[in-house]
Protein backbone atom coordinates (compact mmCIF):
# COMPACT_ATOMS: atom_id res chain seq x y z
CA UNK A 1 0.00 0.00 0.00
CA UNK A 2 1.56 3.94 -0.67
CA UNK A 3 2.55 5.69 2.32
CA UNK A 4 -0.64 7.82 3.91
CA UNK A 5 0.48 11.83 3.48
CA UNK A 6 0.40 13.34 7.10
CA UNK A 7 -0.57 16.59 5.82
CA UNK A 8 -3.17 17.64 3.07
CA UNK A 9 -1.79 17.84 -0.27
CA UNK A 10 -3.11 20.64 -2.07
CA UNK A 11 -2.38 18.82 -5.41
CA UNK A 12 -5.81 16.33 -4.17
CA UNK A 13 -6.80 15.70 -7.48
CA UNK A 14 -3.48 13.93 -9.42
CA UNK A 15 -3.62 10.31 -10.24
CA UNK A 16 -1.58 8.92 -7.54
CA UNK A 17 -4.28 11.09 -4.77
CA UNK A 18 -6.82 9.44 -5.99
CA UNK A 19 -5.73 5.47 -6.54
CA UNK A 20 -4.42 5.93 -2.86
CA UNK A 21 -8.20 6.85 -2.29
CA UNK A 22 -9.57 4.17 -3.98
CA UNK A 23 -7.10 1.74 -2.18
CA UNK A 24 -8.40 3.27 1.31
CA UNK A 25 -11.88 2.59 0.51
CA UNK A 26 -10.95 -1.05 -0.54
CA UNK A 27 -8.56 -1.92 2.18
CA UNK A 28 -11.23 0.41 4.67
CA UNK A 29 -14.25 -1.97 3.65
CA UNK A 30 -12.28 -4.71 3.68
CA UNK A 31 -11.77 -4.47 7.34
CA UNK A 32 -15.13 -3.26 8.47
CA UNK A 33 -16.35 -6.16 6.66
CA UNK A 34 -14.03 -8.73 8.07
CA UNK A 35 -15.30 -7.34 11.62
CA UNK A 36 -18.77 -9.22 10.70
CA UNK A 37 -18.25 -11.78 8.63
CA UNK A 38 -17.14 -14.50 11.44
CA UNK A 39 -20.39 -13.72 12.97
CA UNK A 40 -22.41 -13.90 9.75
CA UNK A 41 -20.76 -16.99 8.79
CA UNK A 42 -21.73 -18.71 11.86
CA UNK A 43 -25.07 -18.40 10.75
CA UNK A 44 -25.14 -19.03 7.52
CA UNK A 45 -25.61 -15.66 6.55
CA UNK A 46 -23.82 -13.44 4.13
CA UNK A 47 -22.79 -9.72 3.83
CA UNK A 48 -26.12 -9.40 1.51
CA UNK A 49 -28.37 -10.32 4.72
CA UNK A 50 -26.01 -7.34 6.84
CA UNK A 51 -27.22 -5.16 4.61
CA UNK A 52 -30.75 -5.58 4.74
CA UNK A 53 -30.70 -6.29 8.35
CA UNK A 54 -28.60 -2.90 8.70
CA UNK A 55 -31.54 -0.94 6.70
CA UNK A 56 -34.38 -2.95 8.13
CA UNK A 57 -33.08 -1.87 11.39
CA UNK A 58 -32.32 1.51 10.41
CA UNK A 59 -35.33 2.21 9.09
CA UNK A 60 -38.15 0.26 10.45
CA UNK A 61 -41.40 -0.46 8.10
CA UNK A 62 -39.41 0.25 5.36
CA UNK A 63 -41.36 -1.02 2.15
CA UNK A 64 -39.29 -3.79 0.07
CA UNK A 65 -39.08 -1.12 -3.05
CA UNK A 66 -37.61 1.35 -0.92
CA UNK A 67 -35.14 -1.20 0.49
CA UNK A 68 -34.65 -2.04 -3.44
CA UNK A 69 -33.92 1.36 -4.32
CA UNK A 70 -31.23 1.96 -0.94
CA UNK A 71 -29.78 -1.12 -1.66
CA UNK A 72 -29.56 -0.67 -5.14
CA UNK A 73 -29.41 -4.77 -5.95
CA UNK A 74 -32.68 -6.85 -8.28
CA UNK A 75 -35.79 -7.75 -7.08
CA UNK A 76 -34.69 -11.87 -7.13
CA UNK A 77 -31.41 -11.13 -5.21
CA UNK A 78 -33.42 -9.14 -2.51
CA UNK A 79 -35.98 -12.02 -2.68
CA UNK A 80 -33.80 -14.69 -1.49
CA UNK A 81 -32.14 -12.76 0.72
CA UNK A 82 -35.08 -11.81 2.15
CA UNK A 83 -37.19 -15.22 2.33
CA UNK A 84 -33.74 -16.19 4.09
CA UNK A 85 -34.15 -13.74 6.88
CA UNK A 86 -38.01 -14.17 7.34
CA UNK A 87 -37.54 -18.04 7.12
CA UNK A 88 -34.87 -17.83 10.14
CA UNK A 89 -37.32 -15.13 12.25
CA UNK A 90 -34.73 -12.23 11.66
CA UNK A 91 -37.14 -10.08 9.85
CA UNK A 92 -41.12 -9.73 9.41
CA UNK A 93 -42.99 -8.51 6.41
CA UNK A 94 -45.93 -6.86 7.31
CA UNK A 95 -48.86 -4.69 5.03
CA UNK A 96 -48.73 -0.91 4.77
CA UNK A 97 -51.13 0.97 6.45
CA UNK A 98 -52.24 3.20 3.68
CA UNK A 99 -51.81 0.39 0.87
CA UNK A 100 -52.41 -3.67 2.35
CA UNK A 101 -50.54 -4.22 -0.74
CA UNK A 102 -47.48 -2.64 0.34
CA UNK A 103 -44.84 -4.94 2.24
CA UNK A 104 -43.51 -3.37 5.22
CA UNK A 105 -40.08 -4.55 6.78
CA UNK A 106 -39.15 -4.87 10.63
CA UNK A 107 -37.09 -7.13 12.57
CA UNK A 108 -38.29 -9.32 15.05
CA UNK A 109 -36.41 -9.45 18.22
CA UNK A 110 -34.32 -12.06 17.01
CA UNK A 111 -33.03 -9.70 14.25
CA UNK A 112 -32.92 -6.80 16.43
CA UNK A 113 -30.42 -8.48 18.51
CA UNK A 114 -28.58 -9.61 15.23
CA UNK A 115 -28.38 -6.49 14.18
CA UNK A 116 -27.27 -4.93 17.55
CA UNK A 117 -23.97 -7.57 17.60
CA UNK A 118 -23.09 -7.06 13.63
CA UNK A 119 -23.44 -3.10 14.50
CA UNK A 120 -21.42 -3.37 17.87
CA UNK A 121 -18.67 -5.40 15.72
CA UNK A 122 -18.18 -2.55 13.22
CA UNK A 123 -18.78 0.27 15.40
CA UNK A 124 -15.73 -0.06 17.50
CA UNK A 125 -13.83 0.20 14.75
CA UNK A 126 -15.41 3.25 13.16
CA UNK A 127 -15.70 5.12 16.63
CA UNK A 128 -11.74 4.68 17.28
CA UNK A 129 -10.84 5.93 13.71
CA UNK A 130 -13.61 8.77 14.52
CA UNK A 131 -11.49 9.40 17.60
CA UNK A 132 -8.19 9.41 16.31
CA UNK A 133 -9.01 11.49 12.89
CA UNK A 134 -11.13 14.15 15.20
CA UNK A 135 -14.14 16.07 14.41
CA UNK A 136 -13.06 18.49 11.59
CA UNK A 137 -11.83 15.33 9.80
CA UNK A 138 -14.80 13.12 10.06
CA UNK A 139 -16.83 15.85 8.77
CA UNK A 140 -14.55 15.72 5.60
CA UNK A 141 -14.80 11.85 5.47
CA UNK A 142 -18.36 12.26 5.38
CA UNK A 143 -18.37 15.17 2.70
CA UNK A 144 -15.99 12.94 0.65
CA UNK A 145 -18.35 10.06 1.00
CA UNK A 146 -21.46 11.88 0.21
CA UNK A 147 -20.39 13.23 -2.80
CA UNK A 148 -19.14 9.82 -3.69
CA UNK A 149 -23.22 8.49 -3.51
CA UNK A 150 -24.42 11.52 -4.78
CA UNK A 151 -22.50 10.70 -7.99
CA UNK A 152 -24.65 8.63 -9.54
CA UNK A 153 -24.93 4.94 -11.05
CA UNK A 154 -25.74 1.86 -9.59
CA UNK A 155 -26.87 1.47 -6.17
CA UNK A 156 -26.83 5.37 -5.87
CA UNK A 157 -28.32 7.05 -3.30
CA UNK A 158 -32.63 6.74 -3.46
CA UNK A 159 -34.24 9.43 -4.97
CA UNK A 160 -36.53 9.19 -2.23
CA UNK A 161 -35.34 9.55 1.42
CA UNK A 162 -35.93 5.90 3.59
CA UNK A 163 -38.77 7.86 5.25
CA UNK A 164 -40.70 8.38 1.80
CA UNK A 165 -40.12 4.85 1.22
CA UNK A 166 -42.14 3.56 3.62
CA UNK A 167 -45.50 5.24 2.66
CA UNK A 168 -44.79 5.55 -1.27
CA UNK A 169 -44.76 2.69 -3.69
CA UNK A 170 -41.76 2.74 -5.42
CA UNK A 171 -41.40 3.14 -9.77
CA UNK A 172 -38.36 0.72 -10.80
CA UNK A 173 -37.05 0.36 -14.30
CA UNK A 174 -35.19 -2.21 -15.54
CA UNK A 175 -34.87 -4.52 -12.32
Amino acid sequence: MSDVKAGPNPLFLTEEELRQALELVFLAQRHVSADVDALLGKRGLGRAHHRALYFIGRYPRISVGGLLDLLGITKQSLSRVLTELIDRGYVASRAGATDRRQKQLVLTEAGAELERLLYEAQRRRIARAYRQAGAEAVEGFRTVLEGMIEAGGAGSAPRKSPEAARTTPSKRQGR
